[in-house]
């Protein structure tokens, strides 16, 4: 149970992260160079919970315990 609430914690700070990240790219219509663009999102506290999520993510997937069953032995 552990496992799964760590893995949907992680896609819904994913997903957050994501979201805020694309709708930070409006601004660069607005004129700002991606040099600008990357070091605002630098800034943003909300765009650092999609690599948190990711990571969160990875550790539920991969340390979820295998069942070794052989059906076919």
């Amino acid at each position: 149970m552990g496992y799964l609430l760590l893995f949907l914690i992680g896609f819904g700070l994913a997903v957050s992260g994501g979201v805020t990240i694309i709708a930070y790219l409006n601004f660069l219509p607005a004129g700002i160079s991606w040099h600008e663009y990357f070091m605002f999102i630098r800034g943003r506290i909300e765009c650092y919970f999609f690599p948190i999520g990711i990571i969160f993510m990875f550790i539920a997937i991969y340390s979820y315990p295998e069942k070794n069953i052989d059906k076919f032995d």
